[in-house]
């Protein structure tokens, strides 16, 4: 897959924002700062042309599918099956994953192949099985528009290039920002009364050492960004990271996805391999299987039933019903 941008089409220098255009992300006090480039400062025209772009199936070869067809708000922006379907029909390869506070991540895809949020936004162009789209094509169905033709120049003055094609469709997706979930009202909020026993009983055991959840799934946003092989086959199908780098340590190994609103974002595993939390779990607690890349950290738990009922209804409170409501992300 290429995410090469045209040689032709340069960046141009930030345009001075108008007061009355900036767009101010909704951050909450306890995350940390949220960074974008420097040439790419979120305006309220970004945003809305990027929300508009998103949305808009015209981007794909067949008029088909768009951003939004495989991420979908009230699934925090993932899709409910195992694999999404592209143009022409086509299947894919790998689940497609949530986009929670994709605003932070510092790779992308399941193998971290893009390094930036504004590059993610030329894959599924590229990529046959998903828009299928030749980028001189994308350009002249947007510049041929009129009123994309009008949002570009209002948002870039200028006409759409991939630059600023990439540009807005960032803006947008940096402020899918969660944090207002059960779990926040009572670890930041102070609500000591927002866990059930259950529930704080599953994050006492997430936290435990002997149990190493977080060891990967760490941090305000519960991953650490890494890449692991979790022995979910002894032979994998797909070589994830290996593909990226040729390294034979990483072999097998995916990003570790974001935990925040895990419950709404079945199946789960690059592959969508899970359609339950508590297979998840089950999986985690047998051990997985013996792939030579597996993690150590990965290995049997002897969880109880009860133990594993704990940790689901634990994973549950990272839901943020606020952030899949939000009217602001809504075409």
């Amino acid at each position: 897959m290429s995410c090469k941008k045209d040689s032709k089409d340069k960046p141009n220098p930030e345009l001075p924002i108008d007061a009355d255009d900036i767009y101010i992300y909704n951050t909450p006090s306890y995350f940390p700062a949220l960074n974008y480039p420097s040439d790419n400062k979120p305006t309220k025209r970004k945003f809305e042309l990027g929300k508009k772009l998103f949305f808009n199936k015209l981007l794909s070869k067949d008029n088909s599918i768009s951003c939004g067809s495989c991420h979908f708000q009230n699934l925090a922006f993932s899709d409910s099956v195992q694999f999404s379907i592209g143009t022409a029909g086509q299947v894919g390869e790998r689940n497609s994953p949530t986009l929670t506070n994709i605003g932070y991540n510092s790779n992308f895809f399941w193998d971290g192949g893009v390094p930036t949020l504004e590059l993610q936004a030329l894959a599924p162009l590229d990529n046959h099985k998903e828009f299928d789209l030749p980028y001189d094509s994308l350009l002249l169905r947007l510049n041929n528009n009129s009123n994309y033709k009008q949002l570009f120049n209002a948002a870039f003055n200028e006409d759409a290039t991939l630059n600023n094609y990439t540009k807005a469709l960032a803006c947008y997706q940096r402020a899918f920002i969660s944090g207002n979930s059960k779990y926040d009202d009572y670890f930041y909020k102070s609500n000591s009364t927002a866990f059930t026993a259950s529930e704080l009983n599953g994050f006492q055991l997430f936290i435990n050492p002997a149990i190493g959840c977080n060891t990967c799934h760490s941090g305000f946003n519960f991953t650490n960004g890494g890449f692991e092989n979790n022995g979910l086959y002894v032979n994998y199908p797909d070589q994830g990271r290996y593909k990226v780098t040729g390294y034979i340590q990483d072999l097998a190994k995916f990003k570790v996805p974001t935990l925040r609103n895990v419950a709404l974002t079945a199946p789960y595993m690059h592959d969508g391999s899970f359609a339950t939390l508590a297979q998840v779990v089950d999986h985690y607690n047998n051990g997985g299987q013996a792939h030579s890349n597996k993690s150590p950290k990965v290995k049997p738990l002897y969880l109880t039933t009860q133990q594993k009922t704990d940790l689901v209804n634990f994973l549950k409170t990272l839901t943020d019903d606020e952030f899949i409501k939000n009217q602001d992300f809504k075409p």
